[in-house]
């Protein structure tokens, strides 16, 4: 089982990662970061990943019969890259999300998915 920490360096050994944030998806605060690359400000950033990520769940279960819905990952394409992120539910205080923002030219994302997801069940959860 990993660790925050070791799972955040194992995302940022992603081919093509450039940073990546570990975000608690009930207060938006930042647990981890990561990234030669992060620019401005990390805690309005990860405010604004957790407020997306809930909307779009708010917004999938009203449309689910059951009113209910689990989002396993997302994927954002953007002109200069891939924004990918993944739902995490854990043993600590809150539901995390792990995010990265992936390079357009030097990553698959296919693999970073696949990548992403291991590393999330090898992190220490419920």
């Amino acid at each position: 089982m990993l660790g925050i920490e070791e799972c955040l360096t194992e995302v940022m050994a992603i081919p093509g990662a450039l940073d990546a944030i570990v975000i608690d998806q009930t207060s938006g605060m930042v647990v981890a970061a990561g990234g030669g690359s992060l620019n401005g400000d990390v805690e309005k950033s990860a405010a604004g990943i957790s407020e997306t990520l809930r909307a779009t769940l708010d917004g999938l279960a009203m449309m689910s019969p059951t009113g209910a819905v689990r989002v396993s990952d997302m994927i954002i394409s953007t002109d200069s890259g891939y924004h990918l992120l993944r739902s995490l539910e854990t043993v600590f205080d809150g539901p995390l999300a792990i995010y990265v923002r992936l390079d357009l030219e030097r990553s698959n994302l296919a693999l970073a998915r696949h990548r992403l997801q291991a590393l999330s069940d090898r992190l220490v959860t419920t």
